[in-house]
């Protein structure tokens, strides 16, 4: 009896959907969320961006954290050439849009070079079945403030005009820095010459 309770707790597991993160070929889910580029609001859709050229959705825990700081400004020291590869970038976190446009527009970070959007109820993350891990209590920021949202798990996705994803690569499967997710998507997008 005990061998079938335990053959048929195995079985149930086999079914049970593993969370993973989109992957190559995967049709990359559209969105609409509220950016910020420079510290000016606008609403940024995929679908519109994609009609330009590819672009690199990458998705980071909390604004002014140290990794996600090395991203950013790695991403706006590198954005001319993102540009002349015909490929835009959009950042994605559960930060809200008024600690977005402090970001934004902070010339160590991204520099007004290319913007962020808020994804606070963290419905774009998780239509990239992305995993959210919960703020520590009393958890700084290194401006000294208060972070008061979940962490979106690091991931990078490279989307092709066809919504095709192209490239997906993340610290916690691939073992990449921040600043890596940068030299990766630009190699891949400098490749596809704004395919």
């Amino acid at each position: 009896m005990r061998k079938l309770i335990l053959g048929v707790a195995g079985s149930l597991l086999l079914c049970l959907p593993v969370l993973a993160a989109l992957k190559v070929g995967d049709m990359a889910p559209n969105f609409s969320a509220r950016g910020s580029l420079g510290g000016k609001e606008f609403d940024f859709s995929l679908d519109k961006a994609l009609k330009k050229g590819p672009v690199v959705v990458y998705f980071f825990p909390s604004a002014y954290t140290k990794g996600c700081d090395l991203e950013a400004h790695t991403f706006s020291t590198e954005m001319d050439k993102f540009d002349a590869a015909g490929a835009s970038v959009i950042g994605v976190s559960a930060d809200s849009i008024a600690r977005l446009n402090r970001f934004a527009a902070d010339p160590d970070f991204c520099a007004g070079k290319f913007p962020v959007a808020s994804d606070t109820d963290k419905k774009i993350a998780a239509s990239y079945n992305l995993s959210t891990n919960a703020v520590k209590a009393g958890q700084m920021d290194v401006k000294g403030d208060a972070i008061d949202h979940d962490f979106i798990e690091r991931e990078t996705f490279v989307v092709g005009k066809d919504h095709k994803i192209i490239a997906a690569f993340s610290s916690k499967d691939d073992g990449i820095s921040p600043d890596q997710h940068v030299a990766k998507a630009l190699e891949i997008v400098q490749k596809l010459g704004g395919k």
